[in-house]
């Protein structure tokens, strides 16, 4: 005899899905596997579970934990998906993930259908670090582009100079690039000029103490186009 499940079990036990995304997911660049892992997402969100393993959310799907983590990443990457900082009532910062950069995609009337040109920006990252980037290393890349409104050549300038200072990391990234932003330097022509003036002066006080300082690397990539 088959087990009748009530009615009202049912409807209460469902995922709320928009058929924007069933209908525009093609548009966005998303494939199905994608999106499977954005409906798995969604699932444990609305279960009250914020920041699932990649386990816990490839454990329902055919795919391995590693691709699971791959498509995380590039879903954050791509800027899908968000990691948010929340403090709890113990004053200790916990992590979630946030569809609100989906939803904004989806649901914006201004939403340009064109994708972003500066996607090659992440993979210059990952190429300079020589490894993948973690996810709040290209939240914080996505915060340069979409918060701050650097432009994608200023903040591989920026990186350029992190590495010919021998300092790559991304707090002094953020640092030269809101210095520059302070300054009201938003073209990479402009900090040419100021990372010369920068490095000339440098110069001018070893020179002064009796040192003195090949700076000819800093200006091959102040002459680069």
């Amino acid at each position: 005899m088959t087990k009748f499940i009530p009615f009202q079990d049912i409807l209460l036990n469902q995922v709320q899905v928009p058929i924007q995304l069933l209908d525009k997911y093609n548009e966005l660049g998303l494939d199905e596997k994608e999106v499977m892992v954005i409906l798995q997402l969604l699932r444990f969100l609305q279960n009250d579970n914020d920041f699932p393993t990649p386990n816990d959310i490839s454990s329902h799907l055919t795919i391995s934990e590693k691709e699971c983590a791959n498509i995380l990443r590039k879903l954050i990457q791509r800027n899908f998906l968000s990691i948010e900082q929340l403090e709890n009532e113990q004053n200790r910062l916990t992590e979630r993930y946030s569809l609100n950069p989906l939803w904004k995609k989806l649901f914006s009337e201004e939403e340009e259908r064109q994708p972003r040109d500066d996607g090659k920006i992440f993979v210059l990252f990952e190429q300079e670090f020589g490894r993948p980037l973690s996810p709040f290393e290209i939240e914080m890349i996505n915060t340069w582009l979409d918060e701050d409104n650097v432009q994608p050549s200023l903040i591989k300038a920026g990186l350029r100079e992190s590495v010919l200072m021998g300092k790559l990391n991304f707090k002094y990234i953020d640092r030269i690039l809101r210095e520059w932003q302070k300054k009201g330097i938003h073209s990479v022509e402009q900090a040419r000029q100021a990372s010369k003036a920068f490095h000339e002066n440098q110069t001018s006080k070893q020179e002064s103490v009796g040192q003195k300082r090949d700076t000819s690397i800093y200006y091959n990539w102040l002459e680069e186009e």
